[in-house]
């Protein structure tokens, strides 16, 4: 084969025959050198990036990037190589090293491709197409001009506004193909913009610094370079002059964006790594109640316009709309196919991770939440990593506002929040319905009924 090289101008559907040519030809090259099974993924992508601070242009970044990584089985030996060279040498010493490995690999029984009967089957035309494909036509003067007036309307936005850390205008496109010996071929394209701005207010001692961004598959889902600068602005200037909350026990309000963490924290406890390696506090719990009995969890991988939506997983088995979560109930794990043999299970198409998750809501918006809390603390953003994955203990460093009777009284700082995951899942007492559309994670604000606040004695 000779190497079909991309241009700057290759069409989408020139770039996917491109990079499916080449991926039938490393498949055919496995089975040469023996391998009873292979899978290969090829992904190439390309981007511009711009960053402005103060006025000025900081970086103007084009990216094309390119690579190809190949797992061979022998037997129930597995070995993977990779490279950033399509060049057919390249491609074929690729190969070769990823069988050399193998045969030095002990055999592990969960090796292999996923069951070739769970894979995912194209329709007369193809795998669905979730709308994710809308590439930017940005040069690198427009995007220069974004930035600049992104923060131009932060900084002007309110003369306390002291400084800034720039900000910056991100567009990039990608083009994906997976392929295993079982026959299965499939590919994946998907555009991704941004714009985010980050400023500070104050002088010496009594800085603060907020930020704020927008991102989405689409030029027109992103918020406009002014709104994104003004609201960048507001809420720096929210910050000034904090205090500590008072250390004790109190309700917890997680704004959207922040209560995507704890979806994640369950995520990384209801992984087939996590779980085979008994390094998770819900081991076993699949089936039992985790959360209050209205609490729903669900993936739907086939969401227009998501942000991970796909037909198919990283095992290239066939995507589905499940529960995660159900009436509070666990209703299962989150496996691709390897950690699924380790535990006796079968896989949840999940290879690769999760694609799209909603969380049931169950109350108002942010305000009304508000109101319905008292007092309390309102948390916008998380720091450190205080997680014991093991146990549950959960403690890490916050910033936000405190509530007194239904209202923000005052800009809180340096504190921390500490519990226990389990005792946090159960307390959770309501979901707003204000959505942050930002992420593949749609939640809206959470509320957790009591958690320990420590600021200041």
């Amino acid at each position: 084969m000779n190497e079909v090289v991309s241009t700057a101008h290759e069409s989408v559907e020139a770039r996917s025959a491109r990079l499916s040519q080449i991926a039938e030809d490393v498949l055919a090259r496995c089975r040469a050198h023996g391998a009873g099974q292979a899978e290969v993924s090829i992904d190439e992508s390309r981007g511009l990036a711009v960053n402005a601070r103060v006025g000025e242009v900081e970086t103007v970044e084009h990216t094309r990037d390119r690579g190809v990584s190949v797992t061979v089985y022998l037997g129930r030996r597995k070995g993977s190589a990779s490279t950033a060279d399509l060049a057919p040498a390249s491609i074929e010493a690729t190969v070769a090293q990823a069988c050399a490995i193998a045969g030095f690999t002990e055999e592990d029984p969960a090796a292999g491709l996923a069951d070739a009967e769970l894979m995912a089957r194209p329709g007369a035309d193809g795998f669905a197409d979730f709308d994710q494909w809308h590439p930017w036509a940005l040069d690198a003067d427009s995007a220069v001009a974004l930035a600049l007036e992104c923060e131009a309307a932060g900084r002007e936005a309110d003369p306390r506004i002291a400084n800034s850390d720039g900000a910056s205008v991100n567009s990039g496109e990608s083009v994906s193909v997976y392929a295993n010996s079982h026959g299965f071929l499939g590919v994946e394209r998907g555009t991704s913009h941004s714009l985010s701005c980050s400023l500070i207010a104050g002088s010496g001692d009594a800085m603060q610094r907020d930020y704020w961004y927008s991102a989405g598959l689409a030029r027109e889902d992103l918020e406009s370079a002014r709104a994104v600068g003004r609201r960048a602005a507001e809420r720096t200037v929210a910050r000034l002059a904090p205090r500590q909350a008072k250390t004790g026990q109190y309700p917890v309000l997680y704004t959207a964006e922040t209560a995507r963490s704890l979806v994640g924290h369950l995520l990384s406890a209801i992984s087939g790594g996590a779980l085979y390696r008994r390094a998770s506090f819900l081991v076993d719990r699949a089936g039992t109640q985790v959360f209050p009995e209205w609490f729903g969890l669900v993936e739907e991988p086939h969401r227009r316009r998501g942000f991970r939506s796909a037909a198919f997983d990283g095992d290239g088995v066939a995507t589905r709309t499940a529960p995660i979560v159900e009436n509070g109930v666990l209703a299962r794990y989150v496996l691709g196919s390897y950690s699924a043999r380790k535990l006796g299970l079968a896989t949840t198409a999940n290879a690769g991770g999760v694609r799209n998750l909603t969380v049931t809501p169950n109350a108002e918006n942010l305000d009304g939440m508000l109101r319905g809390m008292g007092s309390g603390l309102l948390v916008t953003e998380m720091m450190g990593h205080g997680i014991n994955p093991i146990t549950g203990d959960y403690s890490r460093g916050a910033a936000g506002f405190w509530i007194e009777s239904g209202e923000i009284a005052y800009p809180v700082d340096e504190i921390t929040i500490a519990g226990n995951l389990k005792d946090m899942f159960l307390g959770i007492e309501a979901v707003g319905t204000d959505i942050d559309p930002r992420s593949h994670v749609h939640t809206g604000p959470i509320l957790v009924g009591r958690m320990t606040v420590a600021g200041a004695e």
